[in-house]
């Protein structure tokens, strides 16, 4: 930072998937290195940056909708606005022209580049996959409460046709293993009690390092050998790329949660050929069937896609009936959202908005009796939970989750009796099953501390 240039309060709404976050923890560690001041809010914060989000059709509204709230702003607290993330990369040029009151752009490969911004702008790069990978070197402000994501790969070589993603987040790459351990133990230094591991297709981690199938459970095994971090769990395994090894260990280390997000999107064999997925409704069941064979105990999430081209009333009826037998414990729908330069939104027999919104609430319908009925088994049961910290809505709760409830998608355990010093892991009965939420109260710490193990340096452990 030059002498002329004085160090601005910087504000950050981060908007997206985890992955995203991640990108704007990176964006806030660079800039508090480089001696800016991070705002909590949007109040006296001289410079904003809205990390956005292209994936879906709402989430790049819900981008363009807080630019311009922003953009209302300027000149009334805020100086400059900055735009960062995946819209970037893919509609930069639009954006600046369509909004000029935008005074820099971060690109996803320019993360650390954003203090230069900050001080003096750019302009938006040209239309480009992300070919960077940040490691552990990178400075990260960690924006979670008892918990921290670990972003284990970059991009995605999955052929689906109704995503857009690789062509802004470019091709897939893994970090280096010595390079993941080393960042999750400063993340165990900085308080995380659980590290969620994340990547755009994570069950394909380590194939590019010559790890084969096996790469997800060699970094499983040397996070529970190098850390002590009490809860590990990854997010969004691909089904053909899903190690039973994975099943197997959740089965066997109490520390790896039995929890798995497999976003399976239809079930209809048709239909999956269509969006260039391989399996069927069959090979899932076979596939659900196995991981509560291996760990009994798992929780299961996925998601699905309906109103795909070509989608009929049977192909969905097969959905419905998926779904029904397949009895998740959390699952969601989307609309589908034809995205510009992918091969699905080319496709014929397009269904009616109304048709496909009609399928969403009809699907969602049938999962909330299912997702009651796995709550309430779960009612006068003690388990482990995290306690993260004050309810949002009420002073008069605290609120956290068991280990089958990821962050910030699978609802919250609303804790009414007891007192514990957040964050921290507690033994918590549940009292009460609700749709959406459980209620619980605290009956003692946690029941054990993990042993303690040696710790290697980062520099010997294997790359690949």
């Amino acid at each position: 930072m030059s002498d002329e240039t004085k160090p601005s309060t910087v504000g950050l709404i981060s908007l997206g998937c985890p992955k995203n976050q991640v990108d704007s923890e990176i964006l806030l560690g660079e800039l508090r290195r480089r001696g800016h001041a991070i705002s909590d809010s949007l109040e006296g914060a001289e410079t904003v940056i809205v990390n956005t989000c292209g994936f879906i059709d709402e989430a790049k509204e819900e981008s363009i909708e807080a630019i311009l709230e922003v953009a209302e702003r300027k000149g009334r607290g805020v100086e400059r606005l900055l735009v960062a993330g995946c819209m970037v990369n893919r509609y930069g040029e639009e954006l600046a022209d369509a909004i000029p009151e935008i005074d820099g752009f971060v690109g996803l490969d320019d993360l650390r580049r954003v203090g230069d911004v900050v001080e003096i702008g750019g302009g938006p790069p040209a239309a480009s996959p992300s070919h960077a990978v940040f490691d552990h070197t990178a400075p990260r402000v960690l924006t979670t409460r008892g918990f921290a994501y670990l972003k284990v790969a970059e991009g995605c070589d999955n052929p689906c046709t109704f995503c857009a993603i690789p062509s802004w987040r470019g091709r897939f790459r893994s970090r280096s293993v010595g390079s993941l351990i080393e960042e999750a133990r400063r993340l165990e230094a900085e308080g995380a009690l659980e590290l969620c591991l994340i990547a755009q297709d994570t069950t394909r981690f380590g194939e590019d390092l010559g790890l084969g199938r096996h790469g997800m459970v060699r970094l499983v095994e040397l996070l529970l050998e190098h850390t002590n971090i009490p809860w590990i769990r990854f997010l969004y395994a691909y089904p053909t790329t899903l190690d039973e090894d994975l099943l197997r260990l959740m089965g066997s280390e109490e520390r790896f949660v039995s929890y798995i997000d497999i976003p399976l999107q239809h079930s209809h064999r048709e239909i999956l050929r269509a969006m260039q997925r391989g399996g069927s409704g069959e090979s899932y069941l076979r596939l659900l069937e196995r991981a509560r064979r291996h760990a009994p105990d798992i929780f299961l999430r996925s998601t699905f896609i309906v109103g795909f081209p070509g989608e009929s009333q049977e192909h969905f009826d097969d959905l419905l009936a998926f779904v029904r037998e397949a009895r998740f414990d959390h699952l969601g729908c989307f609309v589908f959202s034809p995205q510009p330069g992918t091969p699905s939104a080319e496709l014929g027999g397009r269904v009616p908005r109304p048709v496909a919104e009609r399928r969403q609430r009809t699907l969602l319908e049938a999962q909330r009796p299912i997702s009651i009925e796995r709550r309430q088994r779960l009612v006068g049961r003690r388990m482990e939970a995290l306690i993260e910290g004050v309810c949002g809505e009420t002073e008069h709760l605290l609120e956290g989750r068991h280990q089958g409830m990821a962050p910030e998608i699978d609802g919250r355990l609303l804790i009414n009796e007891g007192v514990v010093r957040t964050p921290a892991l507690a033994e918590v009965e549940i009292t009460e099953a609700h749709a959406d939420d459980l209620v619980g109260r605290i009956v003692g710490p946690r029941s054990a501390e993990p042993e303690a193990r040696p710790t290697a340096a980062a520099d010997t452990l294997p790359i690949g």
